[in-house]
């Protein structure tokens, strides 16, 4: 079983556009999102997403990168520092 940790992704959304292609993206790593949190931040004209992941790290930064690419978005992933979960054992 591949290592997994787990991952907060925040994103700042400037763009309206960049709104359907990141839905896309975030769609494709539907597996790995446990949750996720959105705040339009009208005042400013910005979106404000939070993301959080249970993936292998290539998944995380590769997802990160992605949408940091984006034009008018910008990401961010804070990983934690959890062990491994226990295995569970076959008794």
């Amino acid at each position: 079983m591949e290592e997994t940790r787990v991952a907060l992704l925040g994103i700042v959304v400037e763009n309206p556009d960049a709104v359907e292609p990141l839905n896309q993206l975030l769609h494709q790593y539907k597996d790995y999102i446990i949750g996720r949190m959105g705040l339009p931040y009208r005042a400013r004209g910005v979106n404000i997403i939070s993301i959080v992941l249970d993936a292998p790290g290539d998944a995380i930064n590769s997802l990160s990168g992605k949408v940091g690419m984006l034009p008018g978005v910008t990401a961010k992933a804070v990983y934690s520092k959890l062990p491994e979960p226990p295995h569970a054992s076959a008794d």
